[in-house]
């Protein structure tokens, strides 16, 4: 059985921050590396550093502490067992534009709004609001 990468990253950022720790510590891939950079720029996460441990390499995201994310909603939505897809013109509004949605497209992976002004669809990962 295969990992579901994103929905792990969810999951530890979520419990990290219930418990009020400052940071998370995710396995680093291309699609984990691109999906927290998408957290930091819309400002969900303060931080991120690459840390390499035993021949592995993770990232370390620190958290911003004035945002609780747990009382922002992380929402998983295509999963391994039923994708969702999404052509661009199709693409929800998250709250009317207040909430973004993460989508795994052609060109990467891309907020809502991104993905919207190059006209591209995809698979949509998670809401976030």
């Amino acid at each position: 059985m295969g990992r579901d990468t994103i929905s792990e990253i969810i999951t530890s950022i979520r419990n990290a921050d219930m418990k009020k720790k400052r940071t998370v510590r995710i396995a680093s891939t291309n699609i984990t590396e691109n999906f927290v950079k998408i957290l930091l720029r819309e400002g969900f996460i303060e931080n991120i550093r690459k840390h390499r441990e035993s021949k592995k390499n993770f990232l370390v995201s620190t958290l911003r502490h004035n945002r609780r994310i747990y009382k922002t909603i992380l929402k998983r939505i295509s999963r391994p067992g039923l994708r969702i897809y999404s052509n661009y013109q199709q693409i929800p509004r998250i709250l009317g534009g207040m909430g973004i949605a993460i989508l795994s497209t052609s060109r990467g992976i891309m907020t809502d709004r991104e993905a919207r002004l190059e006209g591209v669809g995809g698979e949509i990962l998670c809401y976030i609001w």
